[in-house]
């Protein structure tokens, strides 16, 4: 079924060099019995991993690092900037509609599915007795986040509900570190066409308005490098599961569709997580970044029949950096950026 070079390829990256799916894909797909093990048992040496493919390690970071220029230098050059820069402008304004939709509807099917922010975190476990009014209140926040209607006061209170949650949960909602960066951006940003009364407080979120994209890409990249960190690093043996037993009905692991041993392939996406989530944070390619992670995810969702909702902010999220580009504070965007013309990709 996966005889190409170019499917295997695609799965390669589409299951686990996947960023943002990190930690909460392994939890996703695998059984709750097998990553109470998994979290347990001692990492296996990675760069003893390394070291035993040398020759296929330098391989693939070649060509890792000749796609990266490839990219950079073709985002940069004077036509393709002019061609593109009229129509990347006016895509920009309608970036903080996108972000502001995008946790809207995540709010509502979490709310549909009795979850917050993942189905690992049903309502009840952190809410207990309260979980009717905790429902009623993500609806509402959806709707209002959706709409537009009291938004930045949404936004605080999505807050709240994701500072409760981080009590009862602890450091592992640093894997959903992207809803703070849209409810910021909605807290900040999202007034845009809106009339506010001129308060201190409304001032001071009006100044940091531009900011609110840097925010976000800054805390979607950080989501991204914590969870890999957490299931590829710290956990390996969670993505070394994925990587060897067989899922989704499928009869072997992926690594042998693949042909490649699993530890490497555990290695190269842990990297290349760890690499696309410092372009994030960075501000470095934003945009063919977004693309990458969003063919690839539903690559990645295809391949496992996962359910969608859990994910629906790793696919709004890249729409919105992809329309909204470069900001000032971005690297790309403050070396590369000239007048009304910035980076392509």
């Amino acid at each position: 079924m996966y005889r190409t070079l170019a499917s295997r390829s695609a799965l390669v990256f589409a299951t686990l060099a996947l960023p943002g799916v990190a930690s909460a894909h392994e939890v996703y797909v695998l059984a709750a019995n097998q990553i109470a093990v998994d979290t347990t048992e001692p990492p296996f040496d990675m760069i003893a991993v390394a070291l035993q493919n040398m020759h296929q390690f330098a391989f693939w970071a070649f060509i890792g690092l000749l796609a990266v220029f490839i990219v950079f230098f073709i985002s940069i050059l004077h036509p393709v900037e002019r061609t593109m820069g009229p129509f990347l402008a006016r895509m920009k304004r309608r970036a903080p509609a996108v972000a502001r939709v995008t946790v809207g509807i995540a709010l509502l099917a979490g709310a549909y599915y009795q979850a917050s922010f993942g189905p690992e975190l049903p309502l009840r476990s952190t809410f207990g007795a309260f979980t009717p009014l905790i429902t009623i209140v993500l609806v509402a926040l959806g709707f209002s986040m959706i709409f537009n209607v009291l938004t930045r006061w949404s936004a605080a209170i999505a807050l709240l509900l994701y500072a409760v949650t981080f009590y009862f949960h602890g450091s592992y909602m640093l894997t959903y570190t992207n809803y703070v960066g849209e409810f910021i951006v909605l807290l900040i940003g999202a007034h845009h066409g809106y009339r506010f009364s001129k308060s201190t407080l409304d001032r001071i979120l009006n100044a940091l308005a531009p900011y609110s994209f840097a925010i976000l890409r800054v805390c979607f990249g950080f989501s991204l490098l914590f969870a890999s960190l957490y299931a590829k690093i710290l956990h390996n043996n969670l993505a070394l599961q994925v990587a060897t037993v067989p899922l989704a009905g499928h009869t072997f692991g992926i690594a042998h569709y693949l042909g490649f041993e699993p530890h490497f392939l555990v290695l190269g996406a842990a990297i290349i997580e760890i690499v696309i989530a410092l372009f994030f944070m960075l501000g470095v390619e934003i945009r063919f970044t977004s693309l990458f992670l969003e063919f690839w995810l539903m690559l990645s969702l295809l391949y496992f029949g996962e359910s969608v909702w859990p994910h629906l902010i790793l696919i709004g999220i890249p729409i919105a950096l992809f329309i909204h580009g470069y900001d000032r504070v971005s690297l790309e965007g403050r070396f590369f950026s000239k007048g009304d013309r910035e980076p392509v990709f």
